[in-house]
């Protein structure tokens, strides 16, 4: 269909996703392309430091991606109580980290790698490349995921594809830089 508009399994029309869906599927993809360059931002600067501990930078990955969560929810949490003028519930707060859980959910894939060089699976340097292909694979999937809900054509597509991945890249080289 050209339309917004979708069939269910029976070949029924389904409505369009509700503005509040997409602005939850939006707040998901921007945690996850969020999550994914601070992931390989510490497996860049936990490969020079730990260069011979896969595990040592699986923690380092996995800490601070919790760590951004948490303060995420800690700041959105904050912030809606400011701007409702109203204390937060729990169902709101479960709310506010559900939909923060992305960045968190983003070190999955590079910690599940670089774990595969902490048992010796593999090499430490081979989980370290693993780990960073995959972040970079992700950043990818998640430019195309965007374009689709876009609607956008090839070009436009692959314009969003290299711009996330360029992004990726660009800020990983500036923490090299900066901290080394």
């Amino acid at each position: 269909m050209s339309d917004a508009r979708s069939e269910n399994s029976a070949g029924e029309a389904l409505s369009p996703p509700s503005r509040a869906a997409r602005t939850r599927k939006g707040q998901r993809l921007a945690g996850f392309i969020y999550g994914t360059i601070i992931a390989l931002s510490v497996i860049v600067a936990g490969a020079r430091a730990y260069p011979h501990s896969a595990g040592h930078i699986a923690a380092l990955v996995a800490v601070t991606c919790a760590v951004f969560w948490i303060a995420h929810v800690y700041a959105h949490g904050l912030g809606q109580s400011a701007a409702e003028q109203e204390h937060l519930t729990l169902e709101e707060l479960r709310e506010i980290a559900s939909r923060e859980g992305s960045i968190a959910e983003a070190a999955f894939l590079p910690v599940a790698a670089l774990l595969l060089g902490a048992t010796g699976i593999v090499s430490t340097r081979l989980a370290v490349w693993l780990a960073f292909v995959l972040g970079l694979v992700v950043l990818g999937v998640q430019g195309v995921v965007f374009a689709r809900v876009e609607r956008l054509g090839l070009l436009a597509t692959a314009t969003v594809v290299v711009g996330n991945l360029g992004l990726g890249l660009l800020l990983v080289a500036l923490k090299l830089v900066l901290t080394h």
